[in-house]
């Protein structure tokens, strides 16, 4: 990995490596002072210490040696695919089911379904992501696109970079908002606390925007929505919701293990108490198709855990 970084005013007089830990994803800030140590970041050409205080135009360099990456393997595990052609694949992907291995899941992931179903996915994202063009977290269930093709996979990493496609998402959350539709539109960085937490409350985010409408509401309590997303943030949803104070319901990371607990003991408790995951679910995504240009629209049924919950608010409500 080579990374180069000019510092900007909203960085200058904070440590180097809370700075690096703010840029690049995915890294402890203890793994970044490992580097530092090592000699392999350095500031104006230079090495500095973890303590030293970056300045306005610094230029900040990580140098380090590609990590072997291991091979994602084959393996033979059941999907739901809603279309498949030489040039793609769709699939109603479940909630236990990661997208790609990457570390503590190398194995039983998407990836490595699809890898035994096609046996020619697009290699454009390497050997862990292979044809992968976006992704669902672990326990979001629905429609994901896959690229089969070298040429789908550019074709389709471009359309939702433009923002031409369209994703829709159902969510069952806490709370009833004072409108029935709006607008989130708050920059979404790493958690300056959390590394495994996105949050609004960053100074390096990035471009998030979140549209939604209530389709139904249960008393003060609880609110159906309808989510089309513009941007494609990790964890953007959860974290915009919870922003609002109105988080997914049976999303542990953002609304809390006892967010239950905020309703009052009753049947709309009981109802949302079975939640094991957070109730997000990609209902359909409308694209062009990446060789033909032909406008496709592709959707997934919300799964029965989600439907079960639904319909046992609206019986309550009844």
């Amino acid at each position: 990995m080579n990374k180069t970084f000019k510092i900007e005013g909203h960085h200058a007089g904070k440590r180097l490596d809370l700075v690096l830990s703010e840029l690049i994803d995915d890294v402890s800030r203890s793994q970044i002072k490992n580097w530092i140590d090592k000699g392999l970041v350095t500031v104006n050409e230079k090495p500095e210490k973890s303590s030293y205080k970056v300045k306005v135009d610094d230029q900040v360099a990580v140098t380090l040696e590609a990590p072997q990456e291991p091979e994602a393997v084959p393996e033979d595990i059941p999907i739901d695919i809603i279309y498949e052609d030489s040039d793609i694949i769709v699939v109603n992907k479940s909630a236990e089911m990661v997208v790609h291995p990457a570390p503590g899941n190398y194995s039983g992931t998407l990836v490595n379904a699809l890898l035994f179903h096609c046996k020619d996915l697009s290699g454009i994202g390497g050997v862990l992501r292979p044809g992968i063009v976006h992704r669902l977290d672990k326990g979001t269930t629905g429609v994901i696109v896959v690229a089969k093709s070298d040429k789908a996979h550019a074709s389709l990493t471009e359309q939702f970079k433009d923002r031409s496609t369209e994703k829709i998402y159902y969510a069952l959350i806490y709370g009833v908002p004072k409108e029935n539709a709006g607008r989130f539109d708050k920059p979404i960085g790493r958690h300056p606390t959390d590394r495994k937490r996105m949050s609004t409350l960053t100074r390096s985010g990035r471009e998030a925007i979140t549209e939604w409408k209530a389709l139904e509401t249960f008393e003060k309590f609880l609110s159906y929505m309808r989510i089309r997303i513009l941007t494609g943030r990790t964890h953007q949803i959860r974290v915009h919701f919870s922003a609002e104070g109105m988080a997914l319901v049976g999303d542990e990371a953002y609304a809390g293990k006892r967010a239950v607990r905020r309703l009052p003991e009753g049947p709309y408790r009981d109802a949302v108490s079975s939640a094991t995951r957070p109730m997000l679910h990609s209902a359909s995504i409308r694209l062009n198709h990446p060789i033909s240009g032909e406008e496709m629209i592709f959707e997934a049924p919300l799964p029965d855990d989600f439907k079960n919950i639904l319909e046992a608010l609206r019986d309550i409500s009844e």
